[in-house]
């Protein structure tokens, strides 16, 4: 009587799709990872929700940064510490001044808070951020 012997089956686990998972694994970890490329204080943004037309003209001070920290108020330049009497007079004449601060893009932040503490202290606390459109 003889056996039947049975032919064994090779086992083996496909591995020409396992090149494909691995990019399909690293694209996924690359997408859903966040960078985080400055680490300093922690600083919430403000968002722009809507926009709101400013009142008049006539209520109306425009202060340029330029990037070398010149400031210029109604094109007339002018430095920091002249800037609080500036203002505080034209606080005085009209309470309802809106300040529309335009700073260059490349003007230390520093530099815009200090323009801003000035701003508080002579009793300017409307203050409108000028920016451009974005193209597009």
């Amino acid at each position: 009587m003889g056996l039947e012997r049975r032919s064994k089956v090779e086992v083996r686990i496909p591995t020409a799709s396992m090149a494909d998972i691995a990019f399909l694994l690293l694209i996924f970890f690359m997408v859903s990872t966040t960078f985080v490329r400055y680490r300093g204080l922690p600083v919430e943004l403000p968002r722009a929700r809507k926009i709101k037309r400013i009142e008049t003209r006539r209520n109306l001070v425009y202060i340029w940064i330029t990037k070398d920290g010149k400031i210029c108020v109604n094109d007339i330049l002018t430095e920091l510490n002249s800037l609080e009497e500036m203002m505080s007079r034209r606080m005085r004449e009209n309470p309802r001044t809106i300040v529309s601060l335009r700073a260059d893009e490349e003007v230390p932040y520093g530099k815009v808070s200090e323009v801003l503490q000035v701003l508080r202290r002579a009793g300017a606390l409307r203050v409108n951020f000028a920016t451009r459109r974005k193209q597009g």
